[in-house]
Parts: structure tokens; C-alpha cells; sequence
């Protein structure tokens, strides 16, 4: 009997290259990642949503030029099927449910969730 991974692309929108390369490292490492390409702000991220069609998009709140909340409401309106994952230090409630209510799939913490983005991402279908 075969399993069979079904591996996913992410594209990361971070402004920050440190997290950006933090995240990569991780999602990397792990088997069902495809490829991981990144974005630092909201203009490269459009090019790179139309370009590559990811699967998944770790989209961070606070960007140069237009905010991720933008273009999280973007992506949901052109791309319905990409699963997008809010990444933040605005953890708060109040971003929580402005994201979730936008259409992200998940929210999570800059600080404390990275390691279980492997896990996460595995578990959307």
C-alpha cells in the first residue's frame, strides 16, 4: 500500500526577512511542503499570488504599502480555494476576529506558534 502526501506551496508575505527566513527554514524541513517562495510587501505579493497560485499564503498583518488585512480580503475575493494563514504580533482579540471574520483560515502568534506550522499546514486538505 502507497501513501500518498499531498505536498503544498506557500508563499510567505513578511516584510521582515528574518521571519520570513525563520519560517521558510521550517516549512522546509517538512515533507509536505513543496516549495516556499516569499513576498515583502503587498505589490510582490499580488505578482507572486498570480505568478505561482500557492496553496497556502502566511500572510503577515502589518506590510509596506497596503495591509495584510487588504490583502487577505484580495485573496479570498480572486483566489477562494488558497487557505490563508494570518501571522502576526498583533495577537490580540480584535485582529483575531477581523481576520477570521475576512475569510483567514487560521491566526496565529509570531511569538509562540511557528514550530506548528508543519502541523497545521497538514491539516487543511
Amino acid at each position: 500500500m502507497h501513501i500518498i502526501i499531498s505536498r503544498k506551496s506557500v508563499l510567505i508575505v513578511d516584510d521582515s526577512p528574518l521571519i520570513a527566513q525563520r519560517l521558510q527554514d521550517i516549512l522546509l524541513g517538512s515533507e509536505n511542503i513543496s516549495s516556499v517562495r516569499q513576498a515583502d510587501d503587498y505589490s510582490s505579493a499580488l505578482r507572486q499570488l498570480a505568478e505561482v497560485r500557492p496553496d497556502f499564503v502566511l500572510l503577515d498583518i502589518n506590510l509596506p504599502g497596503k495591509s495584510g488585512i487588504a490583502l487577505l480580503q484580495y485573496i479570498k475575493k480572486v483566489y477562494p480555494s488558497t487557505f490563508v494563514i494570518m501571522i502576526t504580533n498583533k495577537a490580540d482579540d480584535y485582529y483575531r476576529r477581523i481576520c477570521l471574520q475576512m475569510g483567514a483560515d487560521h491566526f496565529m502568534d509570531k511569538s509562540t506558534d511557528f514550530e506548528h506550522l508543519p502541523v497545521i499546514i497538514s491539516s487543511f486538505h
